[in-house]
């Protein structure tokens, strides 16, 4: 999951190099922290939301086939 989270961002943003996700393990579900640049901010999240909420069904698609719950987070 980490991997696609960061693949995902370091395809959207002009500072690929500044992209650092973080795991979190928790006893029922898994938490992804995005990191980017702040002038790179607005190009993950995008126009309402739609991009950050865009990457969040991707990746609960593939956590659903590994019986997962992941939860991204955009700090």
């Amino acid at each position: 999951m980490k991997e696609l989270v960061e693949t995902l961002a370091k395809a959207l943003v002009d500072n690929p190099d500044q992209v650092s996700v973080t795991q979190i393990e928790g006893e029922k579900s898994v938490i992804l922290e995005l990191r980017v640049a702040p002038s790179d901010m607005g190009k993950v999240i995008g126009k309402q939301g739609r991009i950050a909420r865009a990457i969040r069904t991707v990746v609960k698609a593939a956590a659903a086939r590994e019986g997962k719950r992941v939860v991204v987070e955009i700090i």
